[in-house]
């Protein structure tokens, strides 16, 4: 009897090390794999990961966010490199998407065609935002989820190539949502504000909020600023109101999602408006 114990203990003890040894450890994605997509993943703790060959940031808890840009090509490459130097590859397929030609008249000729005297506001406005996009906070304030900040009539949809006073410009990146001057907007997700501005050339009166892992979003054209700068906020809380400040022609709200320098659909990430 003895013998057999002992020899069961010793098969066991023998199969443990096997056991961890053959332990699979992967990674979790969940997301949009589609041009202007976000996708929000977790590997294990002490993984690293690169896409295209490019580093991508990761919390201690494993935790990431992959974006895909307007353009982006059929096919992304995902590798995680485990702690213990084991390694996997993902290829990720990438939904292309068909895009809108939208033409809005009626805008101040300045807000189309600035003068020269705009152009050192224009360049110094641009720097602050990117230099707000480029803050790489480690936290992953993003897995709160999103919401539409307001509600209302979709006046403006990401990746349409904007053609202003007749004048072909860059494609839309955001979603823009028309309401009564006043309405309440809210924050779309856990995070911090990054940037409380009364007054830009293009956004007028903008909030940037920082989600972690150089996520963001963006509120602009807004008729007042309900937080501050560095404010904690959370999914939903009160930040701002509805306005038609900067480069607007009527009130409504432009709503963005940045990741980094990488523009990406928010409507996306916040799913299907509610009650539409």
């Amino acid at each position: 009897m003895i013998r057999r114990l002992l020899a069961g203990l010793l098969v066991g003890l023998l199969l443990v090390p096997f056991a961890a040894q053959a332990l699979t450890l992967t990674l979790t994605l969940e997301g949009s794999a589609t041009q202007g997509g976000l996708m929000v993943g977790r590997a294990a703790p002490g993984a690293t990961i690169t896409l295209n060959g490019q580093p991508v940031a990761v919390t201690r808890a494993g935790d990431f966010v992959l974006g895909f840009g307007r353009d982006a090509k059929p096919t992304a490459t995902l590798v995680l490199r485990h702690p213990d130097g084991r390694t996997e590859k993902r290829v990720i397929g990438i939904k292309a998407r068909s895009y809108k030609i939208q033409r809005i008249d009626g805008l101040p000729k300045r807000k189309v065609e600035p003068k020269k005297r705009d152009m050192t506001r224009i360049v110094a406005e641009r720097d602050l935002f990117r230099a707000v996009r480029a803050r790489l906070t480690p936290q992953s304030w993003f897995r709160s989820g999103f919401v539409w900040p307001v509600t209302g009539r979709i006046s403006g949809v990401y990746g349409s190539q904007r053609i202003l006073n007749g004048k072909p410009r860059s494609p839309h990146l955001g979603t823009d949502i028309a309401a009564p001057t006043g309405t309440n907007v809210v924050a779309a997700a856990d995070g911090v504000v990054a940037l409380a501005h009364d007054g830009m050339f293009f956004t007028g009166k903008t909030i940037h909020i920082d989600h972690g892992l150089g996520l963001g979003t963006v509120y602009a054209h807004l008729s007042a600023l309900g937080v501050k700068q560095g404010a904690r906020v959370k999914k939903g809380q009160l930040i701002g109101r509805i306005g038609q400040t900067g480069r607007a022609t009527g009130p409504h709200l432009h709503w963005g999602l940045t990741l980094g320098a990488l523009r990406l659909d928010p409507a996306l990430a916040a799913g299907p408006m509610p009650g539409r």
